[in-house]
């Protein structure tokens, strides 16, 4: 996730940019805020999974899989902000791995804050939030259909940390995942968002405009803790009915049926994929 784009010395840095802070927020309902489209019903997993920053090959995820301690994992589907190359990311890989049983958490890593420190391929701006928005959004749909991911499925927009008390930058980009969501929904794909729960999450978690939101929060806490619940930083309302995800441990090199594989652990209950 984070750890693809900067170094870890630099995210310590950035995920304390900001603390936690408590207000009634979204979920389920948020997801098919469009009352006249038909949504396929909600695919929820429940329990351990990892992601990588490079999808792993597909002998590795059936020695994995055997292995029995994961069963769901987070590729990354696209995104100009893409840290990694994906050779074994096909339609045909997503298609095996989800018969051996895998349960998919489709990524994308799009525009990224005006004030966040570095460079990026892709970064937001006042002037076009809304419409680069919109763009990315209909990207991610085309990039995750394309490999089987099928409407209903969610897409988690990755944004990395940045000092949301710059007004003018949180801004920006509460405009730009507003416009990526709304995108979202239009072409019937669930919406989530990943972030720090100290800065980029926290945006989303702490807005007092609810409207166009993601209705899924994937939130980076690296506490070691494999829980959605004990440690979620906001209000106990929020994100309820199977829509939150935590990142809990970075970097963690870990040897599974002969393959190993540097992954972050995540705890996980929301919506996955869609794939037939």
């Amino acid at each position: 996730m984070a750890e693809h784009r900067q170094s870890r010395k630099r995210r310590y840095i950035t995920w304390g940019v900001a603390g936690a802070a408590v207000l009634a927020g979204a979920g389920i309902a948020a997801q098919t805020s469009m009352a006249a489209t038909v949504w396929p019903a909600q695919k929820t997993y429940t329990g351990r999974a990892f992601d990588a920053c490079t999808a792993p090959s597909l002998a590795a995820m059936k020695a994995w899989k055997t292995d029995g301690y994961y069963s769901g994992a987070a590729v990354y589907v696209g995104g100009k902000n893409r840290g990694c190359a994906q050779p074994n990311l096909t339609a045909s890989w997503v298609k095996s791995v989800n018969t051996l049983g895998w349960k998919l958490i489709p990524l994308y890593v799009g525009a990224q804050p005006p004030c966040q420190t570095g460079s990026s391929p892709e970064k937001i701006t006042a002037s076009t939030a809304t419409s680069l928005g919109a763009k990315d959004g209909a990207d991610a749909v085309a990039k995750a259909a394309a490999l089987g991911m099928k409407a209903g499925s969610p897409i988690y927009l990755d944004m990395e940390a940045y000092d949301i008390t710059n007004k003018s930058c949180n801004d920006s980009v509460l405009a730009y995942v507003r416009s990526f969501s709304k995108t979202l929904r239009a072409k019937t794909y669930r919406s989530g968002y990943y972030g720090f729960s100290s800065s980029s999450a926290k945006a989303i978690a702490t807005a007092t405009n609810k409207t166009d939101l993601p209705g899924n929060l994937w939130y980076a806490l690296w506490d070691k803790k494999d829980t959605t619940t004990t440690d979620w930083p906001w209000g106990a309302t929020q994100f309820t009915g199977h829509s939150r995800g935590h990142q809990y441990l970075v970097n963690s090199k870990e040897t599974r049926g002969g393959y190993t594989i540097t992954v972050d652990r995540d705890s996980w209950d929301a919506p996955v994929a869609i794939v037939g």
